[in-house]
């Protein structure tokens, strides 16, 4: 009989490469396009980071280009910018995520207590159907809706009320950004927990009937408890990206218009209006490293932390 000769403990790593080739040599072979795909398209443009600590100059290329070290970052900061759309970021992805992850939460027990099949199957295709409609649709829809002359001024115009102007007030942004958000996104993340609970066995309820358990308690005492897990997981995956805005949503929505700027500017269109307006590539690359090195570290720091409270929940 043949053994296949495991690799040592703590081996070379070119020999547990090879005896993963002789062992799953499919396998690998599977992985290989998805491993191609990141190299060409993730950490091959990562050469472009050097623009960041350049002054750039498109006649001398990306290494012609001046050395300036730091000075990117350090005029975002002493201009007052970064501050501005660094919190603004924070504060729309803190709102979609705890925000969202209740509303998620809550429809899916709704649903989950349906007993109406049909009529539960076209509440799941309406909640659902947001996903697949366009940002550019819906920036369109917003506007006839929220411009001067759109139809909520128009129908207050009939009512003898004056207009609000939305695109010339800041504040109402903080709302109306965060709803067109969970319109669309809250379909999609409500399947998901509504998986999980439909995984939760049939056992426990029935023990919580027998028991006097109201339908309250089933839900603090049995449901969440069980979605725990994933709520977890979920949270830390959608930290991953709390630097990184939605630039369809707010790009769509407000468009570039200054009078709103200071509520609706976020990391992702600053960069896209420094290259596009300015064409001042570097400071736009400085501004995307911050992004990913900010976003990097507190992933970092909150996976820590649930390792240190549950390490199963961690995700690495």
């Amino acid at each position: 009989m043949l053994h296949c000769k495991s690799p040592a403990k703590g081996g070379s790593f070119i020999g547990n490469l090879r005896y993963d080739l002789r062992k799953n040599p499919a396998l690998l072979l599977m992985m290989l396009p998805s491993v191609a795909f990141f190299l060409l398209f993730n950490y091959l443009p990562m050469v472009g980071v050097y623009y960041a600590f350049t002054d750039y100059n498109v006649r001398e290329g990306l290494f012609g280009s001046r050395f300036v070290g730091f000075a990117n970052f350090r005029f975002l900061f002493s201009s007052g910018n970064a501050w501005t759309f660094t919190a603004n970021t924070l504060i729309y992805n803190i709102i979609f995520i705890v925000v969202g992850t209740i509303l998620r939460i809550a429809f899916a027990i709704m649903l989950a207590e349906m007993s109406a099949r049909l009529f539960k199957k076209i509440c799941q295709t309406l909640m659902f159907l947001p996903h697949f409609v366009s940002m550019v649709l819906v920036g369109t829809i917003c506007f006839a809706l929220f411009s001067a002359n759109g139809f909520i001024n128009t129908a207050r115009a009939a009512l003898g009320i004056d207009k609000f102007y939305f695109y010339e007030t800041p504040w109402v942004w903080y709302i109306l950004i965060p709803l067109v958000n969970f319109w669309k996104t809250t379909g999609y993340g409500t399947v998901v927990y509504l998986s999980a609970i439909t995984g939760i066995s049939d056992d426990l309820y029935e023990a919580a009937d027998l028991d006097g358990a109201s339908f309250w308690q089933e839900i603090v005492h049995i449901t969440l408890p069980c979605l725990r897990p994933t709520i977890v997981i979920l949270f830390l995956m959608n930290l991953g990206g709390i630097m990184r805005g939605q630039f369809d949503l707010f790009y769509q929505l407000v468009g570039n218009v200054p009078l709103v700027r200071n509520t609706t500017e976020i990391i992702d269109t600053y960069v896209f209006r420094t290259a596009t307006e300015s064409f001042d590539i570097s400071r736009g690359t400085a501004v995307g490293l911050y992004q990913s090195v900010v976003g990097m570290l507190l992933v970092l720091a909150s996976n820590w932390l649930v390792r240190k409270i549950e390490p199963d929940m961690a995700l690495f």
